[in-house]
This record gives structure tokens, C-alpha cells and sequence, in this order.
């Protein structure tokens, strides 16, 4: 996969750039700020050979606050089809939030002192190139724990609630099922009835599962 990465420590991001290159990926550009990654993207996306997934840091020059998020949901709007995964040390709501709320093309946020292993973020990375998702489960609790005062989930039961969460971090039913410790018979029977209780018909243009997630989050 072709990756860029948005990291204005040198250290780090050549120490990602390593990680991921020993892994046999392309790392095509490496970027120190917010305006250069915007700027690198959009020459990539318009010479018809964009970059499969960036990664970017949430705090980049020239404050050190959000830059990066920000730069990371302009990503998400004008280059819909690039997987955007940020790191983090916090969560930042409000852009966390809109990030994940755009387009159901790949997206992840990680925390970085909760990544513990060096597979476990390759794995990430290749997810949301892929189109997946990848969110740290304390993003998850925090973004979710505002919508549990919301209307549009009170049909859902507690175990529907935690299954959702889980499926917000990107996992496989199975992978809930081994998670909860039931069988993936009962996880299939909660995604069922949230699809359900959301109001989500079955559709050939629409992947419900996605769409589950991004009303949690918005509601």
C-alpha cells in the first residue's frame, strides 16, 4: 500500500516510515506539518496517483494543538476515497467527532500510549487503507458516552450498546463473540436488532454496519 505520514518529529516519523517499509509497504511521503500534507495529497490525488491511507499526528506546527485533525478531516472531504488514520495523545472531540462522521471510507484513531504493539498498528494502518475502521476503545467511550443521553439509541438494550461500541473499535463479529464470551450466533442476533432499532434496511449501495457506527457517534 501507498502511505503517507504527517508527523513533524523527525525521529518518529522516520521510525514510522521503517516499520512500515520493513513490512514491504511504499511509504511515498513523509511531511512535518499540516499545510505540507494537504499540499502533498492533493498533488498525488491530481497526477492520479493518490496515496491508499495517510497518517497523521493530531498536533502539528504551528500551534501544536489540532492541525493535524483538522488537516486530516479536509482530507476526508475533498479525498474521500484515502483512508486517514491520525495518532493522538488525546482525544479532541469536536473533530474527532466530524471525522468520523464524513465519509464511510476508512478511518481510525489511535491513542498513542495504548499502542502496544508494533503488528497491532501495521494491522491498523492496512485496515483503514482497506476501508476499515480502527479506533482506540477510549476514543470510542468518549465519543459514545455523549450519546447515550440521545434519543435515537434509547430502544437499544445495554448488551446492543456494548456490542455497537465494539463495532465502532472495528471488530468482526466474531471478534465480539470472543470478546463478550457468547457465541457469534447471539453477536449476529445484537447486530440484527441495532440495524433494526436504527432503522437500517437492507441496502445494496449502503454498508449497514458502517452506518450503525456513524449514527452512534452523530446522535
Amino acid at each position: 500500500m501507498r502511505v503517507v505520514i504527517a508527523e513533524d518529529s523527525v525521529l518518529l516519523r522516520e521510525g514510522l516510515t521503517r516499520l512500515l517499509t520493513d513490512r514491504g509497504h511504499d511509504v511515498v511521503a513523509g511531511v512535518g506539518d499540516a499545510e505540507a500534507l494537504l499540499d502533498v495529497v492533493g498533488t498525488m490525488a491530481g497526477s492520479g496517483e493518490p496515496p491508499d491511507v495517510v497518517v497523521a499526528d493530531v498536533r502539528m506546527p504551528p500551534s501544536h494543538t489540532d492541525e493535524g485533525l483538522r488537516a486530516a478531516v479536509a482530507l476526508r472531504r475533498n479525498h474521500p476515497g484515502i483512508g486517514v488514520l491520525v495518532l493522538s495523545q488525546y482525544v479532541e472531540e469536536q473533530y474527532a467527532t466530524e471525522l468520523l462522521a464524513g465519509s464511510t471510507r476508512g478511518v481510525g484513531y489511535l491513542l498513542k500510549d495504548r499502542v502496544a504493539e508494533v503488528r497491532e498498528f501495521v494491522d491498523a494502518v492496512v485496515r483503514v487503507a482497506e476501508g476499515g475502521t480502527a479506533l482506540d476503545p477510549e476514543v470510542v467511550a468518549q465519543l459514545l458516552g455523549r450519546s447515550r443521553k440521545q434519543d435515537v439509541l434509547a430502544g437499544l438494550t445495554p448488551r446492543e450498546r456494548e456490542v455497537l461500541g465494539l463495532m465502532a473499535e472495528g471488530r468482526t463479529n466474531s471478534a465480539i463473540a470472543k470478546q463478550l464470551v457468547v457465541s457469534d450466533g447471539a453477536v449476529e442476533k445484537h447486530v440484527s436488532n441495532i440495524f433494526l432499532k436504527l432503522g437500517l434496511a437492507p441496502s445494496e449501495g449502503d454498508h449497514r454496519r458502517v452506518l450503525a457506527v456513524l449514527t452512534y457517534l452523530n446522535s
